[in-house]
């Protein structure tokens, strides 16, 4: 008899544990669905363009699985717009705050000068919240394999490719909610057709990189969270790389330093560069329209000089200064500072 109320017993807290949980999924699900519901309405009444065809919550009994298809998401202030034909969040019903985002294997991307379209394999995301209604990103890395960009509107002009993508943002232990350190690389990047024609015309240079990767700390004005969409990007006030790479066949350059930003994306400060074949980068800089030829000529005679000085007349170590939106070599201007601000 005690055997059989220990049965009795153990099968009415099965029974009911399972429609406990069954209860909070279906009131978690209830949730979730009209918060997004929520948030596409709020992003109208602010002008955007957000549009869906079907949206709902799947994935019973362990996972949240919000499935939107047919989106569009448009930004009036920024001029970008988004269509996916699907995209997909989950998450698992008791780590609510641990989200995996998937991307459709086709997409579109506009801005306000042009239109992409962007396929891939396998592009997802996967992001660490804060539990609170902020969402503030503490960790986030997002992976893509076969990932190619074609622009809408000069289909000849041909496509950006590579074979895999990584980034990676992780917040920094000890630092400000507004510090992250970030990481890129990117794999087989193969530039469009008609870019790599330009700055080499001859084809000396093969299709694809080498390597190109970035490794660098990066302090905002605000943290990264629902605002970054709802209101407006987080700003750069303050970076510092620890090594950017960029390896094509012969060429290389590396960077490192750190630099201020101020509030108009103006930076400051000085970042270290090695080039290897150096002349043959400036010549690539000259094609593709990023310095005159004679600024350039000037500027390879003092670099020349300097390398020459230093014992290896390919290689160059040199700082470069960045002040009063300019880039210096030393004393000498030798171009404009870029603006370093996020739309």
């Amino acid at each position: 008899m005690k055997g059989r109320a220990m049965l009795r017993f153990l099968i009415t807290v099965i029974t009911i544990a399972a429609a406990a949980w069954a209860g909070y999924w279906f009131i978690g699900q209830s949730g979730v669905q009209t918060g997004f519901s929520t948030w596409f309405e709020q992003r109208r009444a602010e002008g955007w363009v957000a549009d869906y065809s079907d949206l709902r919550v799947q994935g019973f009994p362990n996972r949240f699985d919000t499935v939107v298809t047919g989106l569009t998401l448009a930004d009036p202030d920024t001029g970008l717009a988004w269509d996916a034909p699907r995209f997909q969040i989950n998450a698992l019903s008791y780590r609510p705050n641990h989200v995996i985002a998937v991307w459709p294997d086709t997409q579109r991307l506009s801005t306000p000068l042009e239109k992409f379209s962007i396929d891939s394999q396998d592009m997802r995301a996967s992001l660490m919240l804060e539990g609170s209604t902020a969402l503030t990103v503490q960790r986030a890395t997002l992976t893509a394999q076969e990932l190619v960009i074609q622009p809408e509107a000069e289909a000849e002009a041909g496509s950006t490719s590579m074979q895999a993508l990584r980034l990676a943002a992780d917040h920094v232990p000890l630092k400000n909610l507004e510090t992250y350190r970030l990481g890129l690389a990117a794999d087989g990047l193969a530039p469009a057709l008609s870019w790599r024609e330009s700055v080499d015309p001859t084809g000396r240079l093969p299709e694809t990189f080498d390597a190109l990767s970035v490794d660098m700390t990066v302090e905002f004005d605000k943290p990264w969270d629902r605002t970054a969409i709802e209101d407006a990007r987080p700003q750069p006030r303050q970076i510092d790389i620890r090594l950017a790479e960029a390896r094509w066949g012969q060429l290389e350059l590396q960077m490192a330093g750190a630099m201020s930003v101020n509030s108009s994306g103006q930076p400051t400060g000085e970042i270290m560069i090695k080039a290897r074949n150096w002349r043959d980068i400036l010549d690539l800089a000259v094609n593709a329209g990023a310095m005159p030829k004679g600024m350039a000529d000037t500027v390879g005679d003092g670099l020349g000089l300097i390398a020459q000085m230093a014992g290896n007349p390919k290689t160059l170590d040199i700082p470069l200064g960045l002040r009063n939106g300019r880039v210096f070599l030393g004393p000498v201007p030798i171009g404009p500072a870029p603006s370093l601000r996020l739309r």
